[in-house]
């Protein structure tokens, strides 16, 4: 099946404030970010031509890039309008939404302060990829190589694309050995995320654990269904997870925008069983995200 590059699509981007042509969109080679990893971006998911959590996104933009030293001359409501206007534009019913800003190229050099900040804003179609039946298999893991780093040693509160480095390398690896993703593990030796979603698990106590988010991102998707979980009675334990816990665990699962709820099979030697607490919190998200905004901004989710 041959790829559709991205670069090369019919539609529209958002570009420092104004709407063009979805093959204009570009960037020079020399540009900051792409040298020095000097940006930070967003997953949005557009739901029924309407963007879940947008504001909350908008606002974790902002916060991300002041985490790296650069200031996005937009606001949160002027991000939020340039999104729905990228959604319309591109008649986008159930799609995905990627912001970025990034550090131009009007310096090249580890010093960048000068650099003009730019903004952009992607729409493209994503309907879902797997039937729920589909997901309750559940995905196989394994342990990464690589481990989430110290907060003392990178901004890890920020959605950097730096940071991501590692989460490509940890992932192409799973997936040359058969497996669907990695779990990574925090510089302690904790257990942390997969390389794009956050973890939850469903303990012989009842309760859902899941890992205190003190060197990864503490997700939207992650507080939202903490939210749902609640909700559905579920008392929710935030601690640091050694990997021999994982023993203790009936079922698993991985929370974010992209993966929405989708339930865990196994993770290295560790097996579970998708079974009433993914499909109820499947169902309930899934029921969420397609009801009308204001109703699904009642249920606890910061971008904190």
């Amino acid at each position: 099946m041959a790829l559709m590059p991205f670069d090369d699509r019919d539609g529209f981007i958002w570009l420092n404030g104004e709407m063009i042509e979805w093959r204009d969109a570009k960037l020079h080679m020399l540009s900051h970010a792409l040298h020095y990893a000097s940006s930070v971006f967003e997953g949005e998911r557009v739901y029924g031509g309407n963007v879940f959590k947008l504001t909350e996104h908008s606002a974790r933009l902002i916060k991300s890039a002041d985490l790296l030293d650069f200031e996005i001359p937009y606001s949160v409501e002027e991000l939020d309008d340039a999104t729905r206007a990228v959604v319309e534009q591109n008649n986008i019913d159930d799609g995905y939404v990627r912001p970025i800003a990034w550090r131009g190229s009007e310096m090249m050099g580890v010093s960048a302060q000068a650099s003009k900040i730019n903004v952009a804003i992607a729409a493209w179609e994503w309907p879902a990829y797997f039937s729920p039946e589909a997901r309750m298999r559940g995905l196989k893991m394994r342990i990464a190589d690589y481990r989430r780093p110290d907060p003392q040693t990178a901004p890890t509160e920020s959605k950097a694309a730096g940071l991501y480095m590692i989460c490509t390398l940890s992932k192409h690896k799973a997936e040359k050995e058969g497996f669907h993703d990695a779990l990574m593990l925090d510089w302690r030796g904790y257990v942390a995320e997969a390389t794009g979603a956050n973890v939850f698990f469903l303990m012989e106590d009842g309760k859902l654990h899941t890992p205190t988010p003190d060197c990864f991102l503490d997700g939207i998707t992650r507080r939202t269904v903490i939210g749902l979980a609640k909700d559905m009675g579920y008392e929710i334990v935030e601690r640091h997870i050694a990997p021999e816990d994982l023993a203790n665990a009936t079922e698993a699962f991985l929370t974010g925008t992209a993966v929405e709820v989708t339930p865990i099979s196994s993770i290295g030697d560790y097996n579970f069983n998708p079974g009433r607490t993914c499909e109820g919190l499947m169902k309930a998200y899934d029921e969420l995200v397609r009801r009308p905004t204001d109703k699904a901004a009642l249920i606890s989710g910061s971008a904190a």
